[in-house]
Formats: structure tokens, sequence, C-alpha cells
């Protein structure tokens, strides 16, 4: 199997890039400055000749609230990129997995959405995500939604609450929205996973099990650090007002293809991973 990973150089293509390698078959990670997937040609006409069995779209729009006011732009890579390259894996014979996200729903069902729940985001980075999503299923691929992504790259919640708690005697953090902290590797080996597997096309959850809400997170990840997790103080969302709404309840069933470890499981085996080359004594 050969194998492409779009999206190179952000905290998910890292960690599938190394799993992938973990196969010991040819791997490829491309960024945006190898490949821009809103060029249709140029992605057909890669896909065409570099031939690959399965490929991984990590590349995304991710800064939700941004996408409020930059939906256009936000759609070309969350939805209309998806389209070019599903057209492209289509006609190669590839294998397309997909990366989406929970908040393709509206946040108010009071148990778990489960794969085939009734879509309905709340704002513009949903809307463009979901778009993605259809583009991918309507030519017979794979979509993985996930959730609440942290890792040791770049900006994330968990390494954000790790500095907060160094800098500042207590945190307001929002408690009530809730949701499913996931790590990017176990994300990653997910993926591959499903990328060689027999299950059929269609939309899978790739979350890990259990539920809390960003307090709660926080909570954990002070406790972590050997700091008392009162310091980290509950808030409402009405207190914490961003121009994308959230919704409050994005937690994914798992119905199909194998489930993740339980999210303090996996923040407990991350944890060295997440504090790596961080001076991070906290009294």
């Amino acid at each position: 199997m050969r194998w492409l990973i779009t999206g190179a150089g952000g905290m998910l293509a890292a960690d599938v890039l190394d799993r992938a390698a973990l196969t010991g078959e040819p791997v490829l990670a491309l960024g945006r400055a190898e490949l821009d997937l809103r060029d249709r040609r140029a992605v057909r006409d890669f896909v065409s000749a570099y031939r690959p069995r399965a490929v991984i779209n990590c590349a995304a729009w991710t800064a939700v609230d941004d996408a409020e006011t930059h939906e256009a732009e936000a759609l070309a890579v969350n939805g209309h990129a998806v389209r070019w390259l599903a057209e492209a894996c289509h006609l190669a014979g590839a294998r397309l997995v997909h990366v989406s996200t929970d908040y393709v729903f509206d946040g108010t069902a009071k148990k778990p959405y489960r794969e085939d729940a009734l879509t309905g985001p709340v704002n513009a980075y949903g809307r463009t995500k979901l778009a993605g999503e259809r583009a991918a299923l309507e030519l017979g691929h794979y979509v993985v939604r996930s959730a609440w992504l942290y890792g040791a790259e770049g900006g994330n919640f968990a390494q954000t609450m790790i500095r907060l708690a160094r800098e500042r005697p207590t945190v307001d953090v929002v408690d009530d929205q809730r949701g499913q902290p996931t790590w990017t590797a176990d994300l990653a080996d997910y993926l591959v996973r499903l990328a060689q597997s027999d299950l059929s096309p269609g939309v899978y959850h790739g979350t890990s099990a259990g539920e809390t809400t960003w307090c709660g997170f926080a909570k954990e990840i002070f406790k972590l650090l050997g700091a008392d997790p009162e310091r980290v103080r509950p808030i409402p969302s009405t207190a914490y007002p961003l121009p994308a709404k959230r919704p409050a309840n994005s937690v994914l069933a798992h119905t199909r293809g194998e489930p993740i470890r339980h999210w303090r499981q996996a923040l407990h085996a991350a944890w060295p991973v997440l504090m790596r080359g961080r001076q991070c004594s906290v009294v």
C-alpha cells in the first residue's frame, strides 16, 4: 500500500505520518506548499501520477471563529477541496479517509449522536465541514468525525491549560459544553487501521470514549500537573462569548468500527508527550 497524507505540518498529520510509517510502506505527506487542494486540476494530476492506495485527509480550515466572517474561504478548504480530492481518489482507485468534526451537529440532543443522526451545524465551520462530508460520501469514501483534539504539536486546549497553570492563580473554563477530548495519536491509529480494514465506506466516529466538559478536562490536566484542580473555576458559555456558537452537547456515539480508549486513560498516556521539552513545575 502506498500512503498519501494531506495537511502536513498540522498537529494531526504529524501523528498520522508517524503511524503510517510503522506499516513499512511508502508514505508521502504534503502541505499546501506542495499541493494546494483547492486546485482541482493539480489534485487530479498529482493523485493520478502518485497513485496512492490510501489517502488520509488531515487538511482543514480549523479556525472556527474566523470562519464566521470568512465562510467562503473556509468552504474552499473544507468543502470544495474535499470534493476535488474525493474525485481524484475515485478515478485513481484510492481509498480516501476524510477527517470531519462533531460540529456538524446542533448540540441539542440529550444523548450521544449516532453516525446516522441528523446533522444541523450551528456555525460556519460546521457547515463547511458538512459540505466536505457530503462530497466524500457521494463518491463512496470514508468520513471520520473527531473532536476536541490535543497533542504535542500546535496550539490546543491541553497545551493552553498547561501554560495557564503556570501563569495564573485561577483559570475560568466553560462548563456547559460536553464533548470527548481525543489525543491525536489515538486518532491517527484509528485512521490508519480504518484505511487498512475491510469495513464499508461511510461515517465513523473517531473520538475517545467517555465524556466531560471543558472544565472537567482542564481539572484533569491540573491534577496531572500536581496543581489544585479547584484553581479551575467553572463558568457558563455566556460568560465567555465567541463569534461562533458552539454546540452544547457534541458527544459522539460509537456504533461502527472499534472504539478508542477512554479520554482520561488517553490523557494519562499522552502526558509524557505533552510535557516533553517543557518546564512545567506548578506550585
